[in-house]
């Protein structure tokens, strides 16, 4: 692992403390399954979601409504859903952990999940990272996979749970056979750097291509890296460019400086100084600088200087006019 990317694993860890993968997973739509209720009620417990995944969230609120006071579990996670994001009705915290604590009882896991963040983000109360913990526990074991992502962090990190990285990369397999990629990746990490698993770089790589695959930008940009030097993966420099180059484009700093020395050297792709040296400018407002580049930079006429600066001006103000 780069010093940038432990970096920024290390400060996933920390983040976890407040709230594990709030960030970046938010609550689950519970899919639309009865949980013991008659099979013939389906239909209309699929309407609720329905509209919910349409947008028509009073409609959604309306039928769930009806088909929680029949004891369908889905349709009280679903109510709560509603409360937690204020769609369809006024944001109620603290109805929303009411009815998510209706459904987590019956053993619904997404109700558990839901609950765990409110826990460690103090909604609806005090925070309590303890009951967080506990919750996603118990939500894990039933197989969500983003609780047994957020749980195997708080286990890699020792402060809410003991430390123990066995458990971490359990909890991080689970997750990432699920599909899950922010486990993939951190499995990768833990094959890697060889903790919690045995080192092994293919496997490591492997999952990091999963992880790659699915849109994960920090494994993108390890799994191009990779691929570049033929560690773990076969060496392929030209698919590696053009990894980077959509890394780049997604806002990675490291991607942007890679990208940048590619076309350079003119390998992976065709050497372009004007491009390289707009990506260059673009990595260092990231804070991704390179002496080397600054040198290549300096050496090159006025107008490809002048052109890459106006390329990477363009590139930075809509980048900055998206930002909210």
């Amino acid at each position: 692992m780069t010093g940038a990317r432990r970096g920024k694993f290390v400060a996933l860890l920390a983040i976890v403390v407040a709230a594990p993968a709030a960030a970046q997973t938010k609550t689950p739509l519970p899919p639309p399954s009865p949980n013991g209720a008659a099979q013939a009620d389906d239909s209309k417990a699929d309407i609720a979601y329905g509209a919910f995944q349409r947008g028509m969230f009073l409609t959604a609120f309306n039928e769930a409504a009806k088909r929680a006071q029949q004891k369908d579990t889905p349709a009280m996670t679903l109510l709560g859903e509603l409360y937690a994001n204020g769609l369809g009705v006024g944001r109620d915290d603290s109805k929303a952990a009411q009815w998510y604590k209706l459904a987590a009882a019956q053993g619904d896991r997404n109700a558990m999940f839901a609950l765990a963040m409110f826990a460690f983000e103090g909604r609806a109360g005090a925070r309590n990272t303890a009951e967080g913990a506990r919750l996603l526990e118990g939500a894990a074991k039933l197989g969500h996979p983003a609780a047994a992502y957020d749980l195997g962090l708080l286990y890699l990190q020792g402060q809410q749970l003991p430390k123990d990285l066995n458990r971490a990369a359990e909890l991080f397999r689970a997750a990432a056979d699920a599909g899950n990629s922010e486990a993939q990746y951190a499995l990768a990490t833990m094959y890697k750097e060889g903790h919690g698993v045995p080192k092994d770089l293919n496997e490591a790589m492997r999952l990091m291509g999963q992880a790659s695959v699915a849109g994960n930008l920090d494994a993108m940009v390890e799994y191009a890296i990779a691929q570049f030097n033929g560690e773990g993966v076969a060496k392929d420099e030209a698919a590696a460019a053009r990894l980077f180059l959509i890394s780049a484009r997604r806002g990675s700093a490291i991607a942007q400086n890679r990208l940048a020395r590619i076309l350079m050297a003119g390998r992976g792709l065709p050497a372009d100084p004007t491009e390289a040296i707009k990506w260059h400018i673009i990595a260092k407002d990231g804070g991704a600088g390179d002496p080397e580049l600054d040198v290549f930079a300096g050496k090159q006429k006025p107008e490809v200087r002048q052109a890459a600066e106006k390329a990477a001006k363009k590139w930075l103000s809509t980048l900055a006019a998206l930002r909210p």
